[in-house]
């Protein structure tokens, strides 16, 4: 008797691209209007002197490391989707790796908490902290480079959008870019209320990556 073996059926999931796009369409809003409510509630908090990483610390932290990592994840996962419908495209292969590696930036930022200082959270001595730990220095680290790849994901998205004669778009880009590297330089030289310009730029150059998925999003229905 001749036993026929038949190789196993194989199968490949693919996630559609719209529900991936709509990964990255919510992750900025998500952060920012999380981040802003934080802000605008927690007891001693001062947006002009801390900056929303500072959210982490005390007993309500919980939800600002959640905030990053969820966000950081879905705009990893949305990478894959911007990445499908830039293909071919000036742009199209360094604009999704660049917010990819945003979007895993964001994780590390939040498994690494920035420590407590300057009066945050409430009870705490009102003055810089003169010595880091080993985790301020890697959120730190991280945070340099979610913003060097979410700067150079807008300016290479502006790129692309002028190179399709799209010179709003591409005005647009460079500005939310330009806004995060304005914002990132002034609070790193102690500029007044460098926390709240740091802060309005991410959640420009953030929430315009959004925008640019969600219309492709809608473009791909």
């Amino acid at each position: 008797m001749t036993t026929t073996h038949t190789p196993a059926a194989t199968t490949t999931t693919r996630v559609p691209t719209r529900t991936l796009l709509g990964c990255v369409a919510v992750a900025g809003p998500l952060w920012a209007v999380l981040s802003v409510a934080q802000a605008a509630t927690r007891e001693g908090f001062d947006i002009t002197r801390h900056p929303l990483s500072a959210l982490a610390n005390g007993s309500p932290g919980w939800l600002q490391v959640a905030n990053f990592i969820v966000a950081g994840v879905l705009t990893v996962a949305g990478a894959s989707g911007l990445r499908r419908v830039l293909h071919g495209t000036r742009g199209g292969t360094w604009a999704p790796r660049l917010v990819r590696g945003y979007g895993l930036a964001m994780i590390a930022a939040g498994l690494l908490r920035m420590d407590p200082g300057a009066g945050f959270p409430a009870g705490t001595p009102d003055t810089v902290p003169t010595s880091m730990s080993w985790h301020s220095y890697g959120h730190m680290a991280a945070g340099t480079v979610a913003f060097a790849c979410l700067i150079t994901a807008c300016y290479v998205l502006g790129s692309h959008y002028r190179r399709a004669g799209n010179r709003r778009d591409a005005a647009l880009s460079r500005s939310a870019g330009t806004a995060l590297l304005a914002g990132d330089l002034w609070a790193s030289g102690g500029g007044t209320a460098g926390s709240l310009t740091l802060a309005v730029g991410a959640i420009a150059a953030m929430v315009w990556i959004s925008v640019v998925a969600a219309r492709y999003r809608r473009a791909a229905r």
